[in-house]
């Protein structure tokens, strides 16, 4: 029976030092950048074994290290720092992270006034931009393709 005992206790101090090490792997890689749990997924998919994965997902949500809400945030801040962006291809590109629909609706729905001022200022400097070599009907068009509303 003993025997049994110190069997079944290395088989349990081997797992945990395995979740360990993977764990760690992961930390790592969502700490040098930012991640979305999809994206974690997608990477380590194939190198630790579905479970455990679960498992340390799980273990970093709980811990704040992995959040796609807050991830959302980040990036859209980053988004209205550097680029001309509508509202739709934020949704886009947060979409392509493999960020939950309903999740991206949801910082939208509550940041909407915000996003609105955002988008009407990007409105009016890719007029400017393209003023000199674009008629207005043009932009407009333009404007459309890149997914803002007409007003």
């Amino acid at each position: 029976m003993k025997i049994i005992e110190n069997f079944e206790s290395t088989i349990n101090f081997e797992k945990l030092k395995q979740f360990d090490e993977q764990k760690t792997k992961v930390f790592k890689y969502i700490t040098y950048k930012k991640r979305t749990e999809q994206e974690v997924r997608n990477k380590f998919r194939g190198e630790i074994e579905e479970e455990m994965l679960d498992e340390i997902i799980d273990y970093l949500k709980e811990a704040k290290y992995l959040d796609d809400y807050e991830f959302i945030e980040k990036q859209v801040r980053e988004y209205m720092n550097l680029k001309t962006l509508s509202i739709t291809e934020i949704k886009y590109k947060l979409s392509t992270k493999g960020l939950d629909r309903k999740l991206i609706e949801k910082y939208i729905d509550n940041n909407y006034e915000e996003l609105k001022e955002y988008e009407q200022r990007c409105i009016e400097k890719i007029k400017i931009k393209k003023a000199g070599t674009m008629d207005e009907q043009q932009i407009e068009q333009y404007l459309y393709r890149k997914g803002y509303k007409c007003d």
